[in-house]
């Protein structure tokens, strides 16, 4: 194999047969690279001052979008914190610098704000955005890499995103300042995120899908309502047997009309069949009684993570009244 090129390898440690992990050549220039992007990182960090924090309040109090400008790796970026900031509770939308002389910044309005970004601060299509911007009165900001630069001498506010050199060995390739630059994105969105008060829930909103959406859902939202493993709390082992039998999860739930008195898992009942009385040992002997439950109105997110700490397969779920009205299941 090439040099450089392997995978981690391992070396005998002498004396007592342990072992010891000796990383190749690559793997300790991927750690180099990380340590070095982390010293462009905390730089940018080091410089922000007050213009930030008159950019986060200019971009809350604007009516309409904030409007995400770029080109080239610039634009990419811009792509992305136009995204970060949609998903958090700021309008926003990205406009393609290019494009924008093109019809595109009918797109923008003297409602809106305009973000720039043009690491060299110099990029022809951004730079010429700015004085038909002003013109209108539409506030902007810039993120360039120069404070001195042409851009961030014209925006209202400059943040200066600048790296001593790029990670990449060339100083050539946008690498360290594609990620400062991103990462002032990112603080912009986490500083708007604390000043409106975009709580879990406003960010369940606009989330509905997949994964990450059940678990920013309200409970009630995701529960199941039907055919839930019930049995009274009169009933015998002979009748949670059956339940469990016919349950889609390994447990049953001990109710008095519809309140929860307890729940009964597959260990629970294998003890009571084992026990003197067999299949006609009441549940309330062997029942785990007063389990955690859930509020209807409770977030997926609060509600499987009671139910880790539980160990259970699922949550009971109950109303203001305290009755039961639902089962939400663990979905890893």
């Amino acid at each position: 194999m090439p040099d450089g090129a392997g995978s981690t390898q391992r070396a005998w440690a002498p004396g007592d047969g342990a072992t010891v992990t000796v990383l190749d050549p690559l793997a300790h220039e991927a750690r180099d690279c990380f340590a070095e992007m982390a010293r462009s990182l905390a730089a940018v960090s080091s410089r922000i001052g007050p213009d930030f924090g008159r950019a986060v309040r200019m971009l809350r109090d604007v009516e309409g979008h904030v409007i995400v400008t770029g080109l080239g790796k610039s634009g990419l970026i811009g792509r992305k914190i136009a995204s970060t900031l949609a998903s958090t509770g700021t309008p926003s939308f990205f406009v393609h610098s290019g494009e924008a002389f093109h019809g595109d910044l009918g797109m923008i309005t003297e409602r809106d704000a305009v973000i720039l970004i043009s690491y060299s601060g110099e990029t022809k299509e951004v730079v010429q955005l700015l004085p038909h911007l002003r013109r209108r009165g539409i506030p902007t900001v810039s993120l360039a890499g120069n404070p001195s630069s042409t851009l961030a001498r014209g925006a209202d506010i400059a943040l200066d995103v600048g790296v001593d050199r790029e990670v990449c060995p060339n100083n050539l390739a946008p690498t360290s300042s594609t990620l400062t630059t991103l990462a002032m994105g990112d603080a912009l969105a986490v500083s708007l995120i604390r000043l409106r008060g975009f709580e879990a829930a406003d960010f369940a909103r606009f989330h509905p899908g997949g994964s990450l959406g059940r678990r920013l859902a309200r409970v009630d939202e995701a529960m199941s309502r039907d055919l839930l493993p019930a049995i009274q709390s009169d009933a015998s082992a002979r009748d949670c047997t059956l339940a469990l039998a016919r349950s889609r999860v390994p447990m049953v739930l001990v109710l008095e009309g519809r309140r929860l008195r307890g729940v009964i898992g597959e260990a629970e009942l294998r003890d009571a069949l084992d026990a003197s009385d067999g299949l006609n040992a009441p549940v309330a002997s062997f029942m785990k009684a007063d389990p955690p439950v859930i509020a209807a109105d409770a977030l997926v997110v609060d509600a499987e993570a009671l139910m880790e700490r539980a160990g259970l397969p699922a949550l009971v779920v109950v109303d203001d009244d305290g009755q039961v009205c639902g089962m939400l299941l663990h979905r890893s």
